[in-house]
């Protein structure tokens, strides 16, 4: 099956709430995503495209209402990009997928999280499906 390429065929491919999420940036409220206290061992990919983007092993209770991960799959800039987006009047880091450029959520540096990167990936439950090992 191919990628969409319109906002018409994205919409039918995803669910209304996927889509708000993946082609709109929009955001679940916090604590309700199905991922959030998700413990599985597994992958995560991307509910757009099926790109792969995030390791079980990856994935840590930072206690911000969203599944976190401390790194993507391939390391920065590989699975999943960055951009820096300035909306709502602050700056932050808007995660996307990659391959199909979904929105996927933010990324926050230098919290203080004993992981490797000090990184946190704040990701809407929405714009993933969890594949079990």
């Amino acid at each position: 099956m191919s990628m969409p390429q319109t906002e018409a065929e994205w919409k039918a491919k995803l669910t209304p709430e996927q889509f708000r999420v993946l082609r709109q940036k929009g955001t679940e409220r916090p604590g309700t995503g199905e991922y959030n206290h998700h413990k599985a061992k597994g992958t995560y990919v991307c509910a757009g495209c099926g790109a792969e983007l995030y390791k079980s092993e990856h994935k840590f209770d930072s206690g911000c209402g969203w599944p976190a991960f401390y790194d993507s799959i391939g390391g920065k800039n590989a699975a999943v990009a960055r951009n820096v987006d300035t909306s709502h009047g602050m700056r932050r880091v808007e995660i996307v997928c990659s391959k199909c450029q979904g929105h996927l959520g933010h990324v926050f540096s230098g919290e203080g999280y004993n992981h490797p990167t000090d990184e946190r990936h704040c990701v809407n439950s929405a714009s993933l499906r969890f594949n079990p090992n």
